[in-house]
């Protein structure tokens, strides 16, 4: 039962962090849970809500809702996933710095959210007490400014901007003085997830260091709000690209009309669709993944029916470190009951589960 009137939660962003749902306990505050169940998931993978993103939910078990709330189906091995089926751990020369394709790397700046996604990518790293270190900052922009090939370097973590922006401006400043560096991209739930945190002051440091896109997760039209709308147009009146880079989830938004209206609202609030990303096989989301047919169709039915700057392309991450490639039909070698056979960028053939 839901306990909450979501127009009393216009707050500021300190309120809006501080007061997050991280206990079983808080959480049976809001709605019916069985807490023993939250307890057992949260033992694994911590909890994080705020009240801004509490907000959005209309009723338990809606799509926001899922997002958020734990659920015993995380703790389902019944087919064995791995905590880094994607070898970012291999793929880290330094750190907290993944460097796979050859002129970029992802910079790990932070292992805290706005708020903890069920199907995030990352569990395995999200909501650690140990932060990420300064000399885990320092190696990493170390790597970069040795590694004359890198031209793009993305911000990701967690979540870049839940630096605080004294820390968040130190690093874009090192990155920047690095000539070799052309892009800098920000990997970022935070304008979907609290909007408030893009004030004033971050937008003016984001926007000292051009060309620096930003690229924002959202995955359900119920998250394009007021909040979120302010926050996208103050990033783009400073001049920042922004992108969307949606996850294709079981139950959330695998529905032809529900991704349809996402792609439409998303370029009324001027972001671009970028990626929709096929749920990767990380152990704790197996629920979340929807089938490749299921995202094939919706990318049928946005062809034709939507603008092509509004389509974004289907992608989905080899396991073994192979890197993303679009599901075309060409990409496909193979397909099975159990797994597909695809090519990568590089010519080299992976082995892709569909369970």
């Amino acid at each position: 039962m839901l306990k909450i009137n979501s127009s009393q939660y216009n707050v500021s962003e300190k309120d809006s962090f501080s007061e997050s749902l991280v206990t079983a306990e808080s959480l049976a505050e809001i709605f019916s849970i069985d807490q023993n169940a939250v307890l057992r998931v949260t033992r694994k993978y911590p909890m994080r809500i705020n009240p801004y993103f509490l907000s959005l939910i209309g009723k338990a078990g809606d799509p926001i809702y899922k997002q958020v709330i734990p659920d015993l189906a995380e703790l389902d091995q019944e087919i064995f996933l791995k905590p880094d089926p994607l070898c970012e751990e291999p793929q880290s020369p330094v750190p907290s710095l993944i460097h796979r394709y050859p002129d970029r790397v992802v910079f790990m700046v932070s292992n805290q959210c706005a708020i903890y996604c069920r199907h995030c990518m990352r569990k395995r790293r999200l909501g650690q007490e140990k932060q990420v270190s300064e000399s885990d900052i320092a190696a990493g922009i170390a790597y970069i400014r040795s590694t004359p090939a890198v031209r793009d370097v993305i911000l990701s973590g967690g979540d870049p901007l839940m630096l605080d922006n004294v820390r968040l401006e130190q690093i874009l400043s090192q990155i920047r003085q690095i000539p070799h560096v052309e892009i800098i991209r920000i990997h970022t739930r935070i304008p979907c997830a609290l909007p408030q945190r893009v004030d004033n002051f971050l937008t003016d440091i984001l926007k000292k260091y051009h060309p620096l896109y930003v690229n924002i997760q959202f995955n359900h039209p119920d998250e394009i709000t007021p909040q979120s709308t302010a926050a996208c147009a103050a990033l783009a009146d400073a001049g920042i690209p922004l992108g969307s880079q949606t996850v294709l989830l079981k139950g959330v938004n695998d529905d032809l009309k529900v991704m349809m209206t996402l792609m439409q609202r998303l370029l009324q609030i001027r972001v671009k669709p970028y990626y929709l990303h096929h749920a990767d096989p990380v152990e704790g989301t197996r629920h979340f993944r929807a089938s490749i047919e299921t995202g094939l169709n919706i990318m049928r039915h946005l062809r034709g029916r939507l603008s092509g700057i509004g389509v974004p392309q289907y992608m989905i991450d080899l396991p073994g470190g192979g890197g993303k490639i679009p599901i075309l039909p060409e990409y496909v070698l193979e397909s099975g009951p159990c797994q597909l056979k695809v090519r990568n960028f590089e010519g080299a053939v992976f082995t892709y589960p569909l369970r």
